[in-house]
């Protein structure tokens, strides 16, 4: 199967694309945002695609001298293209260290920011980014070593909602390092190759270029494939268990408001514990549209609470919602 056969079938299984969208595409200039961008030409010029607009957004972090090489390069395939192009110059070490933040860390808030920017400006529907099969086996490798959990082996999503719901694509996600390679020969692109991604300063670029490498030669050669069956296994078994979730939490439910939401202590305790879990993640989210900063331990410490039963006992586990137990209901009070 060639590589826009692949990217053509990722698009209709998820339904990545529909007809009349405006799509705001993150190129930086470099094989894998250049293959999609020209995979998505090529599939619309065939007519294989529904009908859609695309924009390029492209930053330069201003962090190596061939960064504006890679800008000029962008824009000028886009003007060929006749694609709108929308460039942001952005001094990402100096904004790091204003920030205390790591330059990789900033560098990203930055990309998305601007994205974001970009989408809400020309009012397009969707953000398309090129992560691809082997950013995947990266992503639950390096999620693995921070142990994650189960839901850090879904690794990245073909389709996301953010909080805000922004919707995310990425059409190569079944498509290999090799394999877009292979397409920027074949079609004579020329990207840019950012150099930096081959030094081991960053965690990614050390399970990038030693880790992965490792375990190809000593224990699979096929570990990037092996690594995205696994995400896609946790991926429909995390659909299954949120489908449960919510099934669960709507038969609990006693009350739903603004800032609070109250659920029955009793069907609360017929459930496993797992579903408990993920109740406690999805009824914070409705009530404060985030789960950021909830963490496993406050996770157990709420299902302890509600176990122990104690009258007035409550949690405050980020500042934001308030947990409270008392005559037979779990109540969630935002802060």
């Amino acid at each position: 199967m060639t590589i826009e056969n692949k990217v053509l079938e990722t698009i209709k299984k998820y339904q990545l694309i529909e007809k009349e969208d405006k799509l705001v595409i993150g190129v930086s200039g470099g094989p894998d945002s250049m293959a999609l961008l020209h995979i998505l030409l090529t599939l619309q010029e065939k007519e294989q695609i529904p009908s859609c607009t695309l924009l390029v957004a492209h930053v330069n972090h201003m962090l190596r001298k061939e960064a504006d090489e890679e800008t000029a390069y962008v824009e000028e395939f886009c003007r060929l293209h006749q694609i709108p192009c929308f460039v942001k110059r952005a001094k990402v070490e100096e904004l790091a260290q204003k920030a205390k933040m790591g330059t990789e860390e900033m560098g990203r808030n930055i990309r998305y920011q601007f994205f974001e920017e970009v989408r809400q400006k020309e009012k397009a529907q969707k953000i398309v980014t090129a992560h691809h099969a082997n950013d995947n086996a990266e992503t639950v490798l390096m999620n693995i070593l921070r142990g994650s959990g189960t839901a850090g082996l879904r690794g990245i999503e073909p389709i996301r909602k953010n909080e805000k719901n922004v919707v995310f694509v990425r059409p190569l996600l079944n498509c290999t390092k090799e394999e877009i390679y292979e397409y920027c020969e074949e079609k004579k692109l020329q990207p840019k190759i950012d150099k930096s991604n081959q030094e081991n300063v960053y965690n990614r670029n050390k399970v990038r270029n030693i880790l992965i490498p490792f375990l190809e030669k000593e224990w699979n050669p096929n570990i990037v494939a092996t690594l995205n069956r696994l995400s896609e296994l946790a991926r429909q078994e995390n659909q299954y268990l949120e489908r449960q979730t919510q099934k669960a939490y709507g038969d609990m439910v006693l009350e739903e408001g603004k800032d609070s939401i109250v659920l029955s202590l009793k069907k609360w305790n017929g459930q496993d514990f797992v579903i408990k879990s993920r109740v406690i993640r999805y009824t914070i989210n409705r009530l404060l549209g985030t789960t950021k900063d909830i963490e496993k331990i406050h996770i157990e410490d709420i299902i302890k609470l509600c176990e122990n039963n104690v009258g007035n006992k409550y949690l405050i586990p980020n500042k934001k919602v308030k947990v409270l137990v008392n005559k037979g209901k779990i109540f969630f009070l935002e802060q």
